[in-house]
């Protein structure tokens, strides 16, 4: 079996289309990504090769396609997934960008870094267990990160004798959970990933099922994360001040457009300190520009000479977004050491990185049950919670439920630099649940 081509012109022509792969333990996960590599035929003739050699030498006949994604030594003695696995490939219809996150609880944190960018996620579940609290778990923080499609694998269907009712009852109470968090939009699927049914190609066993296999889901599910449609944000990356005789009086400010649209002539305002200036010219690629547009990295010129350095944000003037020194979020801690009330840190927004101190943690998150467990003092590991942090400057920071890119941010310990938690600024996913129910009709999504 040989990688599936395609030409240059085959590529840019399609869309990308990045998702996740979650569940418990044992669901699936892994082999549902290598039999959708082996039948999209998106794998090389030596990597299939030696999937059946270490396949054999595990005593096993037929190649087991989960070592396609489990990559790491202890993955494959121990059969699990520890690390999220990223795969890339592509068909004549979408370019895709995966990650396969672990099912064990203690890699929560993993799957909140898997899913984080991702626009789709598919959540499997064992046709003989149904749905077990780490299936809740794992939806819940599809809904906290805002992941506007979910994709529920209904796998091994094959071991349930392909029984529809067995299908029918998982996807109820499923799709009842998922819309209880404001999932926007959730689509059921009945596969076997060993066998392959309604993986890549429609099963002969479930003729009662008419919708769409994994795949074709994949290729036609519309993709509409359009930051070009966003609030328009700049965070200035760095300064560029040549000095040269050529240059005197040059002064640009670099980086990458988080999101939205910037025009010459527009009226922005520079955050924090809200001077209001006019944008006089973009560079990109070394040429001048009228327009630019997330996510490109280019250099801004404005009308005014302000004080303005690394960690600036610069947005229109008429559409800022609001400038505080406390962060009420949602945060994930990711790392072994607690967070905990009156600890110092750092905050990382963007290109902005300030001294802050947690003031707060008002509530911890029971995912199975979706209860609050409230002033629990610290978080540990894996658990997610609501924070209330003081910056020692001010941020301009958008609420996560408009923006992904400027509504998250990074706690971190000033004293050796570790990452501590990943948090979602605004409301968490409960109260995006209530507005979602309270949305016309049934095409209600998260705006990002």
């Amino acid at each position: 079996m040989t990688t599936s081509i395609l030409s240059a012109e085959q590529l840019s022509a399609t869309t990308l289309l990045r998702f996740a792969t979650a569940g418990s333990v044992d669901d699936g996960k892994s082999t549902l990504v290598g039999r959708l590599l082996h039948d999209s035929k998106s794998i090389l003739t030596d990597q299939l090769e030696a999937v059946e050699q270490a396949s054999l030498s595990r005593g096993q006949e037929a190649p087991d396609l989960a070592l396609l994604t489990d990559g790491l030594r202890a993955e494959r003695e121990q059969g699990i997934t520890i690390d999220v696995a990223y795969r890339y490939f592509a068909t004549a219809r979408r370019r895709f960008i995966l990650a396969d996150t672990p099912g064990h609880v203690q890699y929560t944190r993993n799957m909140v870094t898997g899913a984080s960018t991702a626009e789709l996620a598919v959540v499997l579940v064992d046709a003989r267990n149904g749905v077990v609290e780490q299936t809740r778990r794992h939806a819940a923080v599809a809904a906290l990160l805002r992941v506007p499609h979910v994709v529920l694998a209904v796998n091994k269907m094959d071991l349930v004798d392909y029984a529809e009712p067995v299908f029918a009852a998982i996807a109820k109470e499923f799709t009842a959970y998922a819309a209880s968090l404001g999932v926007p939009e959730i689509t059921a699927i009945p596969i076997s990933a060993l066998a392959g049914d309604n993986v890549v190609e429609p099963s002969a066993h479930m003729d009662w099922y008419g919708g769409p296999t994994v795949l074709e889901h994949l290729e036609t599910v519309p993709v509409s994360h359009d930051l070009t449609a966003c609030h328009a944000r700049f965070p200035v990356q760095y300064v560029i001040r040549p000095q040269s005789a050529e240059h005197p009086d040059y002064r640009g400010y670099a980086g990458q457009i988080a999101a939205g649209v910037f025009r010459v002539g527009e009226s922005v305002s520079v955050l924090p300190s809200g001077r209001t200036t006019t944008i006089t010219g973009i560079e990109a690629l070394g040429e001048s520009v009228d327009i630019a547009w997330a996510p490109q990295s280019v250099t801004l010129r404005l009308a005014d000479d302000i004080d303005i350095s690394r960690g600036d944000l610069i947005a229109p003037a008429d559409d800022s977004p609001a400038v505080t020194q406390d962060v009420e979020a949602t945060v994930c801690h990711v790392a072994d050491q607690p967070l905990s009330v009156g600890q110092r840190v750092l905050l990382k927004h963007t290109t902005r990185t300030v001294k802050a101190i947690v003031k707060d943690i008002p509530s911890r998150l029971t995912l199975d049950d979706l209860s609050q467990h409230p002033a629990p003092g610290q978080l540990v590991a894996n658990d997610i919670g609501r924070v209330v942090v003081r910056t020692a400057e001010p941020l301009a920071l958008d609420a996560y439920a408009d923006s992904r890119r400027t509504g998250s941010f990074l706690l971190i310990d000033p004293a050796d630099g570790t990452t501590l938690s990943a948090g979602m600024a605004g409301a968490s996913f409960a109260a995006a649940a209530e507005a979602v129910g309270r949305a016309a009709g049934d095409d209600a999504e998260w705006d990002f």
